[in-house]
């Protein structure tokens, strides 16, 4: 129940009946083989296939010394240093840090120098370069909270759009007679000098379309903390999510408080961390609210992994008018943090032809990449 409750902490959706059904399995199973025992486990108690490597991670330090285990237990376990051997080979996590080494309570007393145990646990929240750097999946608590502070810090820069209606300007172009004569007016009739008026820009309108799917829903939840930050600046910006249905969340991330904002769009959408149906959800899109949220001057950033199932041939079609119907389409899929990522997936291979930019969208660093991205008024011609 303690290693289910560890899981549970770092991210892992692991309930009373999976410890239940993990208890009569092993039963049959037995406890001979320490091999044996993490396949039951993980049979039991895993139903994604991203959360593997956590669960590789938590197994080899919970199960690695009873000792420790007991240690864990009382949740009493202090800060130490560690032994580069004993580290586990996969990539790190911090969220398991937080689950396994919780920082003690106010009043709490750490265990004595001679109980320390030698691993380690170095998961501290970073300096501001490897914040920028450090995956959204794998962030600690005060990580993640450092960079909501960042995204609400960040300084927006958005692309002006010239506008039909007019503004003063001090430089030399189209004259504006009616505060020409104003002026006039106020200088007993004579003209002292004309003024001037050129078109008032508008930062471009954008849309968000981000998969809350269990493979992505860590990513769109720092994401939708980007979306409110973008709907309380200059842009004017339509916010929607999509699993197996697509919900409008703009209402919901009026509220000034982000974590406020987020936590009512969490709580409204029914299929948050399910399955997805990206085909679907655009055609809904494209259907229902393309024409009262797209125009020719609207940037559409598309979050998702385009891990699609069925027909791509309707994918392509829905991301072909989604891709007409829009100014410019950025897709931003978390995929790309792999250096060897290659477009293999038949969903990937339909959605790509049809986008101006495919970028990253993981940690901070590729945040403020699409940010300078979205103040540039050039873009390339579609991916081929």
């Amino acid at each position: 129940m303690h290693f289910a409750r560890v899981l549970r902490s770092a991210g892992v959706s692991v309930g009373t009946d999976r410890v239940q059904l993990a208890l009569q399995a092993l039963r049959l199973a037995g406890f001979d083989s320490r091999r044996d025992f993490h396949a039951v486990l993980s049979t039991c108690m895993l139903d994604r296939i991203e959360h593997k490597d956590l669960f590789d991670q938590a197994f080899e330090l919970f199960w690695r010394d009873p000792d420790l285990e007991g240690r864990m237990r009382a949740m009493l376990l202090p800060k130490v240093r560690a032994q580069a051997a004993l580290a586990p080979e996969q990539r790190e996590n911090r969220r398991l840090g937080d689950a396994l080494f919780p920082n003690p309570r106010p009043g709490q007393q750490p265990l004595q120098p001679d109980e320390q145990v030698q691993f380690d646990a170095a998961f501290t929240m970073s300096d501001r370069e490897l914040l920028n750097k450090a995956d959204f999946d794998t962030m600690s608590a005060d990580e993640w909270h450092a960079a909501r502070r960042a995204l609400a810090q960040m300084r927006w820069v958005f692309e002006p759009l010239p506008t039909r209606r007019q503004a003063g300007s001090p430089r030399a172009g189209r004259v504006d007679w009616r505060a020409t004569l104003r002026g006039m007016g106020r200088a007993g009739g004579e003209l002292w000098g004309l003024r001037w008026r050129r078109p008032r820009p508008l930062p471009a309108p954008m849309v968000v379309l981000a998969d809350i799917s269990g493979s992505m829903s860590r990513y769109s939840r720092m994401l939708l903390h980007f979306a409110h930050a973008l709907g309380h600046a200059e842009a004017r910006v339509e916010s929607f999510v999509f699993g197996t249905r697509l919900t409008r969340i703009t209402r919901l991330l009026k509220s000034r408080d982000p974590d406020i904002a987020v936590a009512q769009a969490v709580k409204a959408v029914d299929d948050w961390s399910g399955g997805t149906r990206i085909t679907t959800c655009l055609h809904e899109f494209n259907q229902r609210w393309a024409r009262r949220a797209l125009s020719s001057r609207t940037t559409v950033l598309l979050i998702s992994d385009g891990l699609e199932h069925g027909d791509t041939d309707a994918l392509s079609r829905e991301m072909e008018r989604l891709a007409k119907s829009c100014r410019r389409l950025i897709w931003l899929n978390p995929l790309l943090r792999f250096d060897r990522f290659q477009p293999k997936a038949a969903g990937i291979r339909a959605m790509l032809p049809h986008v101006d930019r495919f970028l990253p969208v993981h940690n901070l660093e590729s945040i403020e990449q699409l940010v300078r991205l979205l103040g540039q008024p050039d873009m390339p011609q579609r991916l081929r």
